[in-house]
C-alpha cells in the first residue's frame, strides 16, 4: 500500500461511514481495484475507522463537553448518556457473541451486494410512508426508544446494511424526527465504532507492523477530514430532504457488485477473515 492508496481509502471511509450507503460496500470496490494483503487490510481498517469516529468528537465537541460537565447535575445530560449506553448494549452483546461468524461468513461481496439492494428498497419504501415524529430531541427519548434503535443497529452487523442507515431509518420508524435520528446515529457511533475497533485490535494485535504506521496515519487523517465534511453536509441535508436518493444509489451499487461478482471480479478475495 502506498500513500495515494491510503489517501483514496481514507476518503472512501470518511465519505460513506455516516451516510446510509454502507462504507463496507464502497471499500470492497476500492480494495478489489487496488489489491491488498488480508493482514494489511485488517490493520488499515482499524486506523481509518478511528479517523472517521474522531470526526464525531470534533464536530460535536461543544455538545459532548456540555453533556460531560452536566453529568450527575443535569437530568438532560444524564438521560443523554443513558440513551446512548442503552442503545449500544445490544450491538456490544451480539457483536462479541457472533464476531467470528460475522467476520468469517458474512463478509463476502455477494452478501454485501444483496444487503445494499434490499436496504435501498427498504429506504425507498419507508420514505414513501408518512410517519409523524414524536420525539424531537435525544434527551427526550425513553429507555425503550433507545433499546429499539439499538436493536435496529444490530441489523447492520450484516455487512452492506449500513450502521447509519439502520439506526437512522430505525429511529424514524420508532418515532424520532429525521434530525434527531440522524444525530443519535452519530453519537451512537462513538461507543459502537470505538468498541468494535478496540475488539479488532485485541483480536489482531499480532499483525501490527511498525513499518506501516506512516501510511496508516495518512488513512486516519484523510478519513477524519472527509468524514467531518460529510457529517456537516448530512446535517444540513436531512433538514430539507429525504433519503430516497441514497436508496436508489444503494440499489445501483449493489447491482454493480453482483454483476462484477458474476464476472469473477471478486474471486479469491478474502478481506475480512
Amino acid at each position: 500500500m502506498n500513500y495515494l492508496e491510503a489517501f483514496i481509502l481514507g476518503v472512501v471511509e470518511g465519505l460513506t461511514e455516516f451516510i446510509p450507503v454502507s462504507s463496507t460496500g464502497h471499500l470492497i470496490v476500492a480494495v478489489s481495484l487496488l489489491g491488498f494483503s488480508d493482514e494489511q487490510w485488517k490493520v488499515f481498517t482499524i486506523f481509518i475507522q478511528l479517523g472517521a469516529i474522531s470526526s464525531i468528537f470534533f464536530a460535536f465537541r461543544d455538545k459532548l463537553f456540555s453533556v460531560l460537565i452536566g453529568l450527575g447535575r443535569k437530568p438532560s445530560s444524564n438521560q443523554f448518556c443513558i440513551n446512548i449506553i442503552v442503545a449500544f448494549l445490544p450491538s456490544a452483546f451480539f457483536g462479541v457473541l457472533f464476531y467470528r461468524i460475522i467476520k468469517d461468513v458474512l463478509f463476502s461481496p455477494i452478501t454485501v451486494a444483496t444487503a445494499l439492494v434490499l436496504g435501498g428498497i427498504i429506504i425507498i419504501w419507508f420514505e414513501k410512508k408518512k410517519f409523524t415524529p414524536k420525539t424531537l430531541a435525544i434527551e427526550n427519548m425513553t429507555i425503550v426508544d433507545s433499546l429499539k434503535v439499538g436493536c435496529a443497529q444490530c441489523i447492520a452487523m450484516c455487512p452492506g446494511v449500513s450502521r447509519s442507515g439502520a439506526t437512522i431509518i430505525g429511529g424514524m420508524f420508532f418515532g424520532l424526527s429525521r434530525t434527531t435520528a440522524t444525530q443519535f446515529s452519530f453519537f451512537l457511533a462513538i461507543p459502537t465504532m470505538l468498541g468494535a475497533t478496540v475488539y479488532d485490535v485485541y483480536k489482531n494485535w499480532n499483525i501490527f507492523s511498525h513499518g506501516d504506521y506512516t501510511i496508516f496515519l495518512v488513512g486516519f487523517f484523510t478519513a477524519f477530514f472527509s468524514a467531518l465534511v460529510t457529517v456537516k453536509i448530512l446535517i444540513a441535508f436531512v433538514s430539507k430532504h429525504s433519503f430516497v436518493i441514497f436508496g436508489w444509489y444503494r440499489i445501483a451499487l449493489g447491482l454493480f457488485l453482483i454483476v462484477f461478482w458474476q464476472l469473477g471480479f471478486f474471486e479469491g478475495m478474502e478481506l475480512w477473515g
